[in-house]
């Protein structure tokens, strides 16, 4: 017997019935939920109609037929959603703070910095975020290991988890600093060592023991975004990328030669594509080049295999080879450097395959074989407001390589749904004007950031590129889950998964946000 055999789906009701429904005890006996009636979001990116069940008290998805067999007993709390949607939480990957807190201001007092932490956390679920890691871009040196020794995983129990930090500086290019200030960016002359310096040993240590140390979360993520052609970086990539650091390429000038090298080293996403980096240029894609880079063209294994044996009439030993012998601010102030040709390179070149290629060969009694190439494309995000990308842009990056597209906000101290157009105070006497979604430096036209909340992100993601709302979910999701290697506790319905959820209509638009499987946040339009 399965979940659908033990409920009768109820007939479709009205959103505000939804709600009603919503705001009934949500305690009972043995603490099992099940919401019903309702569009489940897979991993990927269809949307199902089927039962999910929680157990609120130890805020967990559960599998329903195990739960039912082993435990022998139903869910107490029956929830119909009237047919909306019901999504795992949000996950921005780049939040540099939100309605009036910076995540880069430090004023020297530790309880008032967490304070502003606790409170970002505990309002940003009205955007339908449930996890999200907090951004310090470039700082006066001194202040990384006190900023990054704060922002240590941290929720309470009706906030979304701030996973960790995101360093966006200061080994950038100046040439694409954006709203970073000049005199605070560095290079890396002693690699790994200057990187310990700057951030500070204790946030550079093992993954398992940051993780540890001083936190009682169960995950912990560390980003740092920078440019490999900076004297140093290259050099540190591996390093960071064996703590359990990701390593994000951004705010550079990094040739296709330097990317792809830089993605041998372990780059594992790339900041804003489109933002702060060498154009697309049909000679030397640079960075954005990554989306389409082949893994044969970079790859020291040959998908030809070799045999002794000659195969029969009529099985063909591979396919058709062609041989080839070609090989947030977001806006900077200055002209891009002119980029020169790929050097040319040998190789055989063969469909681009998403993710970790296997190519098949055969062998002399039929079997398949498969053998993981050494070059993985790295995972993107995108500042889908409008402003930072135009639509087409977004939809030619998602066409190229939907399966490591992630959506995110940059968004700034400042953002709130409901603040109005002006200028506001930034920092180091600096000031921001707000126009809609835009947000730039006073005085110039340098976008400083964005104000864009995600579920705006996700709905303007299906109009721009024409995906179902499912595959936009997807995208601010498990993509995001996967590229930080959290999918199995964020960004998915499996179970064991935590109970971070929100209810959607289906046009995207958030109606509730869940905590470990106990609402938080209710919308109050009608």
């Amino acid at each position: 017997m399965g979940t659908s055999a033990a409920f009768k789906y109820p007939s479709p009701t009205s959103a505000r019935a939804y709600r009603l429904q919503l705001i009934a005890p949500m305690t009972s006996p043995n603490s099992l939920v099940c919401f019903t009636n309702c569009l489940l979001p897979q991993e990927d990116g269809n949307l199902i109609e089927k039962d999910l069940w929680i157990d609120q008290r130890r805020g967990i998805i559960l599998d329903a037929q195990t739960t039912f067999y082993l435990r022998r007993e139903r869910p107490n709390t029956v929830i119909d959603l009237g047919g909306n949607i019901l999504s795992p939480g949000y996950i921005d990957l780049q939040l540099n703070g939100g309605y009036g807190f910076d995540f880069s201001v430090y004023d020297g007092d530790d309880e008032a910095y967490k304070a502003g932490m606790k409170m970002v956390a505990e309002r940003i679920v009205e955007t339908g975020v449930t996890s999200l890691v907090p951004t310090v871009i470039t700082q006066e040196k001194s202040l990384y290991p006190k900023l990054l020794q704060l922002l240590r995983p941290f929720a309470t129990p009706t906030s979304a988890t701030l996973l960790g930090w995101h360093a966006e500086g200061p080994f950038i290019n100046i040439s694409k600093r954006g709203a970073h200030a000049p005199p605070y960016l560095l290079s890396a002359p002693e690699g790994i060592k200057t990187f310990e310096d700057v951030y500070g040993v204790s946030n550079m240590t093992d993954a398992e023991d940051w993780t540890m140390s001083g936190t009682n979360q169960e995950v912990g993520i560390r980003i740092v975004t920078a440019a490999p052609e900076i004297e140093g970086v290259m050099g540190a990539i591996a390093q960071l990328t064996k703590r359990g650091i990701i390593f994000a390429v951004g705010h550079s000038v990094a040739k296709s030669d330097i990317a792809t090298d830089s993605v041998r080293q372990g780059t594992r996403l790339i900041t804003h594509l489109f933002n702060a980096m060498p154009q697309l240029h049909h000679r030397d894609p640079s960075i954005i080049g990554l989306l389409g880079a082949s893994p044969y063209l970079y790859s020291s294994f040959s998908p030809i295999q070799s045999s002794t044996t000659t195969p029969q009439r009529g099985h063909s030993r591979v396919g058709s080879i062609a041989k080839t012998t070609g090989g947030s601010e977001a806006i900077d102030e200055n002209v891009t450097p002119p980029q020169t040709p790929l050097s040319r390179r040998g190789g055989v070149m063969a469909p681009a395959l998403s993710g970790t290629v296997t190519p098949v060969g055969v062998n002399s009694e039929g079997d398949q074989l498969a053998r993981t190439m050494d070059f993985e494309r790295p995972f993107y995000d995108l500042i889908v407001d409008g402003i930072h990308c135009h639509p087409n842009s977004i939809r030619l990056a998602y066409s190229s390589f939907p399966e490591r597209c992630i959506l995110i906000t940059d968004a700034m101290k400042i953002l709130d749904p409901n603040l109005r157009d002006g200028v506001y105070e930034w920092r180091d006497g600096k000031r921001y004007v707000k126009e809609g979604h835009k947000l730039y430096l006073e005085g110039t036209n340098t976008l400083a950031g964005s104000v864009v909340t995600l579920d705006t992100c996700v709905r303007n993601f299906t109009k721009f590129t024409g995906c179902t709302i499912g595959q936009a979910i997807k995208c601010a999701t498990y993509n995001p889950a996967k590229c930080l290697n959290i999918e199995h506790k964020k960004g998915t319905l499996r179970p064991g998964a935590d109970a971070d959820l929100i209810v959607l209509d289906r046009h995207g638009h958030v109606l509730s946000t869940w905590i470990k499987g106990k609402k938080v946040w209710e919308t109050t339009k009608q």
